[in-house]
């Protein structure tokens, strides 16, 4: 009975994506200026060595879509791809590689991993690559020390012992001016963030991310990642992708920036376009709440 549960969460992302073709999405090369596939985006990784997919945390389709575009690759490129996730910790990585060898309960992992409330959007791809012997990156920072970053700034990290600076990226790290900061900025509504470092810990998830797929690429050559990231840390190649390139200039980066849309029967694609890469819009009723 597991094994027939296991089949349905696995077929399932395919089933819906191919029955929703042509009415729920539409995907859109920047560089080629058309409509593409998802097939499209597949065979343009194979010089890539990293594809960030910024997604929006509640849309449906935007994780059916990621779910089906993980196994794509691993169609195209067996054993050669690894999937890195905003949603687990760096201090989790043991509960997860427990996981996917199987010899803990996903009960046992959804708790003791800390998983998002939204696990279930992205647990198509994580049992993907556990039946697939696939890797999966914990890639971002545990609460308790964007928490401290919050509270007291990124100079707060110095104070953690050194047995916990190795779930940390390497200090002190930059916080980003110039666009970044004005977008960030802009998404507060221009109002004052105050004696909070709000934007110091957005700087600490991108530096933890970025650190976390630089640490990966360096010790498996060859094998490409599928970042998984909401998209503003990903989008107009900022934020996590922008200190991605600091910590290894050689990656060969691509990016996706996913969200529902109203305009999605005529896009005007023009308006997107500084994005990134590739730009795939929804259909806003897919959406649902977090």
């Amino acid at each position: 009975m597991k094994i027939l549960v296991l089949m349905v969460a696995f077929m399932l992302p395919s089933i819906v994506y191919a029955q929703n073709i042509n009415t729920t999405f539409k995907v859109y090369d920047v560089k080629k200026q058309k409509t593409i596939s998802l097939d499209d985006i597949v065979l343009d990784v194979e010089k890539a060595d990293v594809l960030f997919f910024g997604e929006e945390h509640n849309d449906s389709i935007g994780h059916i879509l990621e779910a089906e575009l993980f196994k794509k690759l691993n169609e195209k490129y067996p054993k050669q791809i690894a999937l890195s996730l905003e949603m687990f910790h760096t201090d989790v990585q043991p509960i997860v590689n427990e996981y996917l060898a199987g010899v803990i309960s996903e009960k046992n992992f959804i708790k003791e991993s800390r998983a998002w409330g939204n696990y279930i959007d992205y647990r198509p791809a994580v049992e993907y690559a556990k039946l697939n012997q696939l890797q999966v990156i914990a890639a971002n920072a545990a609460a308790r020390y964007s928490n401290a970053v919050t509270v007291s700034g990124l100079g707060a990290l110095n104070n953690f012992p050194e047995t916990s600076k190795a779930f940390l990226p390497p200090l002190p790290i930059d916080t980003a001016t110039g666009r970044y900061n004005e977008k960030f900025i802009e998404t507060l509504g221009g109002h004052n963030m105050g004696t909070m470092k709000v934007y110091q810990t957005q700087n600490f998830w991108d530096a933890t991310m970025a650190w976390s797929i630089a640490k990966f690429a360096k010790a498996h050559k060859g094998i490409k990642i599928l970042q998984l990231n909401g998209r503003f840390h990903s989008d107009e190649k900022l934020g996590t992708l922008a200190k991605l390139k600091m910590y290894a200039p050689k990656l060969k980066i691509l990016n996706i920036s996913s969200f529902s849309d109203e305009s999605l029967e005529k896009p005007d694609w023009e308006k997107f376009k500084i994005l990134g890469d590739y730009i795939i819009l929804t259909k806003p009723k897919s959406k649902k709440s977090e």
